[in-house]
């Protein structure tokens, strides 16, 4: 199996991602749960992905570095931690269903009051209309940082700006670029950063966090076992206890530690290139060919290494499927979760097929892509 399917998750890990997982079952105890070695262990590999993730993302503090189980869970958290009732949000066409939802949710328990930024033909956002939504009195701006659906990437800085100008907080999901685009909370304005674990950072399901500045404060979503304070009827205030309650994903963390290792080994820079790299081959081929429709916007300098495409009128999952069936090609149909941004580009009919490359694809992966595609286009 080729597999293009990047953007749900990697398939391919490093070895030392499965080797700590399997370390961490065998030695780990229950994090901030004890003072014996296993818990110990355990609460030392949490702490020390904390301080790696810090630094990845430009978090100024590592406590408040918060672990979930995924970039959904720290987007609720961080969406239903921050908006009260009566405030007003904005976001965007380009965005997931773990953040549309969310807020559709709080328009509906606390009238919380949502305008959002529309996406052009290309999957394209205008900042004007950022300074056009965002008033005097928005509690939040909440964006993705690059499209899960066309690789676009926002001026996520810019809109910070905008944000910030307005007394505003921002809220960015970086389930697309964190582990494969450059990050700097502090340069970028972000006040709430919200990552995966099993995309570009390699890591395994089950993982992801949020990364909070400090001075935002965001209320509890969940209530319980902390570890600490064990005696009050409130969960604890201080970060990043206020924010998990429950038993942490030990194993999964140590792995998404040890896959953290592996990037700095590698480099983000090199990461990056070599997914551009594949990423341009692919494009420049297939959209080249008669009955292809490629989305977004390729003109950018740096987008997340994702190509959805059409082929002629097929369906979308009709097209995957040969993929996989024929070609031994793994990629992904359908809507991905992204509905607004396919009403923005007109493929709410079919769907579209995603394309989406990682650092251990090869340039053999890409150019038996292009001739499956290239194949099935000729077909009238």
């Amino acid at each position: 199996m080729i597999y293009l399917d990047n953007a749900a998750t990697t398939l391919q890990k490093p070895p030392q991602v499965i080797d700590a997982v399997v370390r961490a079952m065998t030695a780990m105890g229950n994090a901030a749960r004890g003072a014996h070695g296993g818990a110990l262990e355990a609460s030392r590999t949490v702490y020390g992905a904390r301080v790696k993730l810090a630094g990845l993302f430009g978090c100024p503090r590592p406590d408040h570095v918060i672990f979930t189980a995924n970039s959904t869970e720290a987007l609720n958290i961080a969406i239903s931690g921050v908006l009260r009732p009566g405030d007003h949000a904005v976001t965007t066409d380009c965005e997931h269903n773990s953040v549309l939802r969310p807020l559709y949710r709080l328009e509906e328990e606390r009238g919380v009051k949502l305008d959002i930024v529309p996406a052009d033909k290309l999957g394209r956002v205008d900042c004007g209309d950022f300074e056009r939504l965002v008033q005097p009195g928005t509690r939040a701006v909440v964006c993705t940082h690059a499209s899960n659906l066309t690789g676009n990437v926002l001026d996520v800085a810019r809109i910070g700006e905008i944000a910030h100008r307005q007394g505003a907080l921002l809220i960015v999901d970086a389930s697309q670029t964190a582990g494969a685009l450059p990050i700097d909370m502090e340069a970028m304005g972000i006040d709430v950063l919200c990552f995966t674990g099993h995309k570009g950072l390699m890591g395994p399901q089950g993982t992801g966090g949020l990364c909070v500045r400090p001075g935002v404060e965001i209320a509890p979503w969940k209530a319980g076992g902390s570890g600490v304070h064990s005696y009050d009827r409130h969960q604890p205030q201080e970060y990043p206890t206020r924010l998990e309650a429950g038993t942490l994903n030990g194993h999964g963390i140590a792995g998404l530690s040890a896959a953290l290792d592996y990037i700095g080994e590698v480099g983000l820079e090199a990461i990056e290139a070599r997914e551009h790299t594949l990423m341009d081959r692919f494009y420049r081929a297939v959209s080249a060919m008669e009955g292809v429709t490629v989305y977004g916007d390729f003109s950018q300098p740096r987008r997340s290494a994702i190509v959805t495409l059409n082929i002629r009128d097929y369906d979308s999952a009709a097209v995957s499927d040969e993929l996989s069936e024929v070609y031994g090609i793994a990629t992904r149909p359908g809507a991905h979760c992204a509905p607004r941004m396919h009403q923005a580009l007109g493929t709410t009919d079919r769907g579209a097929v995603r394309f989406s490359f990682s650092w251990f694809n090869t340039v053999e992966d890409v150019d038996a892509a292009i001739r499956a595609v290239g194949e099935l286009s000729s077909f009238s």
